[in-house]
């Protein structure tokens, strides 16, 4: 679900933990839109229903809110990455997370252009540092899940940065994922979720003695 880009607080009492997660939720729509610095936090007060001086009680200063509001993107990718490889590993647990990666983006938009300020951003030297840590900690946990090997992780979020590519300017899928996609983009053909479908009893896909040998990465399917 898009993060709101209103969220006021009106006559509704809440505690400052739960205003800090509506200014994040309201700060995400607006930073994705501007940017860091084409960013007013006049504005996102404003639609929370706070002062800019109360903001300023619950952020340090306008790198942290920024910061927020990177980390809340980050941190719902690995969120929905381990909701989905639970009980999986290697290929499968790469394919699941592909899938999920694409569901993402084709159902927030503001989590992919949040994602891509903070790559702009990333020539602040203040914010690099914490901008790299929050891609850290998304490679580490991919790399834990999956156990893979350098060369398929490297695939793997090569075509994620393709994914984004792809959504972010609106070109067809079909042009780089055309054996998987149809021309609106939807899956044609899974041999992976085919074969899980597939999965007997004894845990061997019906008719496939082996996993095939490239792994699927954001966007090749779905």
């Amino acid at each position: 679900m898009a993060a709101p880009s209103s969220t006021r607080a009106g006559t509704v009492r809440m505690s400052a933990d739960e205003r800090r997660t509506a200014v994040i939720r309201a700060a995400v729509a607006e930073f994705a839109k501007g940017g860091f610095n084409g960013t007013s936090t006049a504005t996102i007060a404003g639609l929370v229903g706070v002062s800019q001086p109360y903001l300023f009680r619950l952020f340090d200063d306008k790198k942290a809110l920024f910061l927020a509001t990177v980390e809340y993107g980050f941190q719902r990718v690995e969120q929905t990455f381990s909701t989905v490889t639970e009980g999986l590993q290697g290929h499968e647990a790469i394919h699941a997370m592909a899938h999920a990666y694409q569901d993402l983006l084709d159902e927030d938009s503001d989590l992919l252009r949040i994602q891509l300020q903070a790559y702009v951003a990333a020539h602040d030297p203040e914010l690099k540092p914490h901008i790299r840590k929050f891609w850290d900690s998304l490679d580490s946990l991919v790399r834990g899940i999956t156990g893979s090997d350098p060369e398929v992780m490297t695939t793997f979020f090569a075509r994620g940065m393709l994914c984004n590519v792809i959504a972010a300017i609106d070109l067809p899928r079909e042009r780089y994922f055309g054996d998987f996609l149809s021309e609106d983009g939807r899956l044609v053909e899974c041999e992976i979720c085919e074969a899980a479908r597939q999965i007997g009893p004894g845990g061997t896909a019906a008719g496939s003695t082996a996993a095939p040998e490239d792994p699927v990465t954001p966007g090749a399917t779905d």
